[in-house]
């Protein structure tokens, strides 16, 4: 394949270098370090009590310690079934300390999709929410797991089964512990499942350097051209830390630029508000639905969210509307950027010196190199600036491979490229446009129909919050658009009336035949809307 020129580099400001050294020996140095630096400075707040990076790292060090007294060894996987809290942290460095792999699971999972990633994975030890314990002891004796641990919050605690033992029982108040090496570029450090978009769930491995690369990257991005740094960074920590895009993004990003994190289990967009009027914090990461939810409230333009230096989404694409009226109305400029899984998850990104575009997602990483392509009978080729094809990605980040699944790791790593199966396109500066998932791509009478376009020609309606459009069979035009819509509070509109809107609006192959309005749209645990749920529950309406 011939490779195209690189021509986002030219926006590049003069403090970013477009290579990525990683100055750490594993990513448990990345919290050593850490601490070293900034030794009693606040690193995690959490409901009132907040923790200082010394103190995250000898914690840390004490789970390591209690772990291998218990026969973690390296190489053996743990899971981490917590919401966003400190006790996340401590256990994932402990498991980055013992070259253990922390295994992510969700804490939304049912008993089914527990036993799943439990023994796919092949855990032996747990670190569960008090909540949530009921839930794995239905599953452990279908499992390999022979240590829980268990976190609670509350007075009054749960009796536990024997063996099993509460985190802070649990910790051996030493940091005995031998030194452990640690390869950063073989040596997987999280398995991350991905939400089965396609068959079952696959665990992405993503090694030390994977993580530790993304980190640099994410970092040097945001922060190496700000003029004026706050003497102590404090970012909103509400993604999910279940989910690589909270942990690498916020989490760990937060321990390497030394910032106190404030960390948040849930979204609720009141309390968010709260929080950024209290605590003035300089960075905030989202998903659009948490966007659609802080432009709903009706106190927006009161708030104190536009004095947040660097808002960033990411997730899925942002519906140019939303980022309109939420911009107008906060205040403040509203970055978008793309990742995946399996880039540990940042690959491109809209940085606080970069001009924005609306409907772009950014331009790539330092180190990160992205192209458009089309499959031709000789092979795959770049595709002409401007026009679709799909994304494929290469550099430090991309994942290892998925656990335990060659066959599956062959078909989407070739020749170091990762193809992402997103359909996209790149404007002569290099911004890059998400346009659909290549699956999702409707073809009707012959024509490739991007659901995201009429996803967005239906947010300009002023009484639709959220939509999703799915391809359905059609005996006369192979598929034919269906959309889902969810309105907003205190609006009317019959489906009649948003289709008159759709035809105005685009081509009339591009017309939804028919429109559904339900009182909630499908969404995953990191708040993205998705798509293949309506389409699974349209295909056994078919059956």
């Amino acid at each position: 394949m011939v490779y195209q020129k690189k021509p986002w580099l030219k926006f590049y400001d003069p403090r970013i270098s477009n290579d990525v050294s990683i100055e750490y020996e594993s990513l448990f140095d990345l919290l050593n370090q850490a601490a070293n630096i900034h030794n009693d400075k606040p690193a995690l707040s959490f409901f009132g009590k907040t923790w200082s990076y010394n103190e995250a790292r000898t914690i840390s060090e004490w789970m390591a310690a209690s772990l291998y007294r218990v026969g973690l060894h390296k190489g053996d996987r743990i899971a981490i079934m917590l919401p966003n809290c400190p006790h996340y942290i401590f256990s994932l460095f402990a498991a980055f300390r013992l070259g253990g792999i922390a295994v992510q699971v969700n804490p939304m999972y049912v008993e089914r999709e527990i036993e799943y990633v439990l023994n796919d994975s092949g855990a032996e030890y747990i670190v569960v929410f008090e909540a949530l314990y009921p839930r794995i002891k239905q599953v452990q004796a279908k499992t390999s797991l022979k240590k829980v641990i268990v976190v609670g919050f509350g007075g009054n605690k749960t009796p536990l089964a024997d063996g099993d033992i509460y985190f802070e029982e649990f910790l051996t108040h030493d940091n005995v512990i031998p030194e452990i090496p640690i390869n950063i570029n073989e040596d997987v450090a999280i398995l991350q499942y991905t939400g089965g978009t396609t068959g079952v769930a696959k665990g992405v491995m993503l090694t030390h350097h994977n993580l530790l690369a993304n980190i640099i990257q994410v970092c040097d991005f945001t922060y190496n051209a700000v003029e004026e740094k706050p003497e102590n960074f404090k970012i909103v920590s509400v993604l999910p830390m279940f989910h690589v895009y909270g942990l690498s993004c916020n989490a760990l990003s937060g321990i390497r630029i030394g910032c106190n994190q404030l960390i948040l289990p849930r979204f609720d967009v009141n309390e968010i508000l709260e929080l950024v009027k209290r605590e003035k914090p300089f960075q905030m990461t989202a998903v659009p639905t948490m966007i659609i939810a802080l432009n709903s409230h009706p106190d927006l333009e009161e708030s104190s969210i536009g004095n947040i230096f660097y808002l960033n989404s990411g997730g899925a694409p942002l519906p140019v509307e939303q980022v309109k009226s939420f911009e107008k109305r906060a205040g403040t400029r509203l970055s978008d950027g793309y990742g995946l899984s399996e880039t540990a998850p940042s690959a491109i990104s809209t940085p606080p010196f970069l001009p924005r575009k609306l409907g772009s997602v950014g331009i790539p990483l330092p180190g990160t190199e992205a192209r458009i392509v089309e499959e031709t009978s000789e092979g795959f080729i770049d595709v002409p600036v401007g026009e679709a094809g799909e994304l494929i990605l290469r550099g430090p980040q991309v994942m290892k491979g998925y656990w335990k699944r060659p066959g599956d790791t062959e078909m989407v790593l070739r020749d170091g490229w990762l193809f992402t199966g997103d359909i996209a396109k790149m404007d002569e500066d290099g911004y890059f446009y998400i346009l659909d998932r290549k699956k999702d791509l409707i073809i009707a009478s012959g024509y490739n129909v991007y659901p995201r376009e009429i996803e967005e020609v239906l947010y300009q309606h002023e009484a639709v919050e959220e939509a999703i459009v799915i391809g359905v069979p059609d005996s006369y035009r192979g598929e034919t658009v269906k959309a889902f819509v969810k309105l907003k509070q205190g609006t009317a509109a019959a489906p009649e009336k948003l289709i008159e809107f759709a035809k105005v609006n685009l081509a009339p192959y591009k017309v939804p035949k028919e429109i559904v309005i339900l009182d909630d749209l499908p969404k995953s645990s990191v708040g993205k809307l998705l798509r293949r749920m309506l389409r699974k529950e349209q295909e056994k309406t078919q059956v």
